[in-house]
Parts: C-alpha cells; sequence; structure tokens
C-alpha cells in the first residue's frame, strides 16, 4: 500500500484513475474511495468491506458541475436546497441520472451525493477530475478508522493506497436528506 501526502494528491489521484482504491480523509471519518466508473474497483471496496453491494454508496465532489451529471429530473427546489449548504458536510439524495451505474446505486432509485468543503477531499476530486466513491473505511458492522495509520490496522496492504491528511473534525458522519423531499434520513 502506498502512502500519499497531501503534497502526492496528483499520484493518489492517478492511482484512482488506474482502477485503484484509495483510502482517504471526509469531514469525519476515513473513507475508501474509487473511480465510480471502475466496477473492478467498486468490488474491490465491498470485498474490504465485507459488505453487501446492494447497499449502494455515495459519490463526494469538488464542486456542483462535477455531480451534475449524475443527477436525474429534479426540481429547481431540490437543487436549492443542496446549494444553500454545499460545499459542506452534508450529503443529499438526488433521483439518479442514466450516468450512474448500477453498482453505484446498489438497490435504490437515487444517488448519495456531497459537495465538500474538507480541503483535502475536494482536492481529491478536483485532481481526479470528477466525483469519486466514499464509503467509510471500516469492515461492514465496525466502527470507521479515524486515521491512516488505523487503515493499516484493518486492512493491512489491501488498499492500494491512502491519502495521510487531517480529518475535518466532524464527530459524525455527515447528515443525509432527500433533496426532492426535503426528509431527513440521518441527522
Amino acid at each position: 500500500m502506498r502512502v500519499f501526502g497531501i503534497e502526492e494528491i496528483d499520484a493518489a489521484a492517478a492511482l484512482l484513475r488506474a482502477g485503484g482504491v484509495l483510502a482517504y480523509p471526509t469531514e469525519g471519518v476515513y473513507g475508501l474511495g474509487c473511480d465510480p466508473d471502475n466496477r473492478a474497483a467498486f468490488a474491490k471496496i465491498f470485498a474490504l468491506k465485507r459488505r453487501a453491494p446492494e447497499q449502494g454508496v455515495l459519490l463526494i465532489a469538488a464542486d456542483l458541475e462535477q455531480v451534475m451529471p449524475w443527477i436525474g429530473a429534479a426540481p429547481d427546489a431540490a437543487l436549492a436546497r443542496a446549494r444553500a449548504i454545499w460545499p459542506g458536510a452534508h450529503t443529499f439524495i438526488f433521483p439518479r441520472s442514466p450516468r450512474v451505474p448500477e453498482w453505484v446505486a446498489g438497490g435504490h432509485a437515487g444517488i448519495a451525493l456531497r459537495v465538500t468543503a474538507h480541503s483535502p477531499s475536494a482536492a481529491l476530486c478536483r485532481a481526479f477530475g470528477g466525483p469519486v466513491v466514499s464509503t467509510s473505511a471500516n469492515r461492514h458492522g465496525e466502527p470507521p478508522a479515524m486515521s491512516a495509520a488505523d487503515i493499516r490496522a484493518v486492512f493491512g496492504e489491501a488498499p492500494d493506497g491512502v491519502l495521510d491528511a487531517p480529518l475535518g473534525g466532524l464527530d459524525r458522519p455527515t447528515p443525509i436528506t432527500d433533496a426532492v423531499s426535503g426528509a431527513i434520513i440521518r441527522a
């Protein structure tokens, strides 16, 4: 497993483009990420997590433009709801566009998206050139990793890389809201 410092963000993004799985810091926990269009990398994440792929994942992005192709027919109010908070530590569920691979959405009709204000995560998405899969770095049902050292303790050398950078200071996973209805899914 290669360890990248924040100054090596372009190399970490290249690992994603090459089909690798990268552990990286988010607002509150370390996540496992990959290119959302790479089914083999996606399958590796679910094998590492020991989680059923039908659960789907969220995508994290640097700006609204990166997520727009992933959003299907959504009322203006849904986009306004997200724009009022993004960039920020808040995930929204939108209707998914035909662009969303089935494996990303799992058994869900929507797509979970977050435009992050967390500098290392946003820098990774900018360097990658689009949204990145973001799912907590843990075995299913266990606490998420909080550091690069935790990644090694939980997964050994199995991830292809880890971005060793600070977390964003959130003490829990991000809230999730249905963008269309405004219903709170996770507070």
